[in-house]
């Protein structure tokens, strides 16, 4: 556990309560989004180390499975089913355009890996898996995703697995979604439905729309949770304020910041906690990750994971490019150590940084690559394809 210099405040004004996902409940209404390459057995313990540091608890989902390469028991997809000992709620993003494997994979998780949650991905904005007719794409197909949302839920309901989906606002302005998207989530039995504010034309770019979740929210009954641009713990207050969530989904904004999970866990019990470490404490949290990495996947493997985290936690501290690209070329926890302990250790928290987009941003697409005829029809029912797709980002 790393200690971390805090300023706690009392925040004014009402709250959310716990999240409830038909019988699991969630006192802290924070859920850690499913990023590929990210959100590994370590990374999610990291944040999670943070939340139980003032006696919290969220939801910490693990990166994205393939519902073909789960049931065909591919090695690759089951290697990414690892839990820590700390996660006692296991929480999975499955990922399918066939009703039939999604419903067979949801079952696998829930018999054969223990899995108290089960999230649906709707939401993916990469071109190799919309091309498929997968992520943000599906939602089109009304009957389909109808279709895929019932197999899941049906499969879950015996081991009272909550099954949730998140998606997007739509392919783009024209071809919008995610109204119908929550009513037939809520006519499949899903127990809640995260939406992005942001089409997947858009990718991660521009600004979230979080009026359109603020309208899905009036629209359904089952908890909505809004995600998208929550860089901060105030950020997570004011999309309660301003649309009514029951909770928040935090992606892009913990990128080397684990301890915005603590300041969350603070925020929604009613205080601030501004977590500004100096550099030294910083280091002492890239050590800590490069361990637990290294404890989960071997330490050459997992000081190779550990390179992509090096720009993120030295975002914005005053840190030479020479030290900076030996970080990012670690190969053992004892060269980590060496160059940690040539940072500054008392190097202040930029605090210009707060507030600030972090991960990737780019631009939005030209186009969104859609299988053919894709939109002549919004029904989809008979639309079967194969999943192919190996690995996504979480959307």
């Amino acid at each position: 556990m790393v200690a971390m210099t805090t300023t706690p405040t009392r925040l004014p004004g009402s709250l959310p309560g716990a999240l409830h996902l038909g019988g699991l409940t969630v006192e802290t209404p924070v859920v850690l989004a499913p990023m590929a390459g990210i959100t590994n057995a370590a990374y999610r313990r990291l944040c999670l180390e943070q939340m139980q540091a003032v006696g919290a608890d969220g939801v910490f989902v693990c990166e994205m499975i393939t519902s073909r390469g789960l049931v065909e028991g591919d090695a690759m997809t089951r290697s990414m089913l690892v839990f820590d000992e700390l996660e006692t709620r296991r929480s999975v993003q499955l990922y399918g355009t066939d009703p039939i494997h999604v419903g067979k994979a949801a079952e696998i998780l829930c018999a054969e890996y223990g899995v108290a949650h089960i999230d649906l991905n709707f939401g993916c904005p990469v071109p190799k898996v919309t091309r498929k007719g997968g992520g943000g794409a599906l939602p089109w197909k009304r009957g389909l995703l109808g279709a895929i949302l019932e197999n899941a839920v049906r499969a879950a309901a015996p081991y009272d697995v909550p099954v949730t989906m998140k998606t997007r606002k739509g392919i783009d302005d024209d071809h919008l979604t995610y109204l119908d998207a929550g009513r037939i989530a809520q006519e499949a039995g899903c127990a809640a439905i995260a939406l992005h504010g942001r089409t997947v034309e858009q990718a991660y770019s521009g600004t979230a729309d979080w009026a359109s979740i603020a309208e899905l929210v009036d629209h359904v009954d089952i908890p909505v949770l809004g995600n998208g641009d929550i860089w901060e713990a105030t950020d997570a207050l004011r999309m309660v304020e301003e649309t009514g969530v029951a909770g928040v989904v935090v992606g892009r904004g913990c990128l080397g910041r684990p301890w915005l999970f603590r300041d969350l866990a603070a925020a929604f019990r009613g205080e601030r906690i501004a977590t500004l470490p100096r550099l030294g404490e910083v280091a002492a949290m890239m050590r800590r990750h490069a361990e637990l990495l290294s404890l989960h996947m071997g330490e050459e493997r997992g000081c190779k994971e550990f390179r992509k985290h090096v720009s993120w936690y030295l975002k914005g501290f005053p840190v030479g490019g020479a030290l900076r690209h030996s970080l990012a070329l670690i190969d053992s926890l004892a060269t980590l150590d060496v160059l940690l302990s040539e940072l500054d250790p008392d190097a202040v928290f930029p605090v210009a940084e707060l507030g600030a987009p972090r991960g990737r941003q780019g631009t939005p697409r030209k186009r969104v690559v859609l299988p053919d005829g894709w939109l002549d029809d919004a029904d989809g029912r008979d639309w079967l394809m194969a999943e192919d797709v190996s690995a996504a980002s979480g959307g």
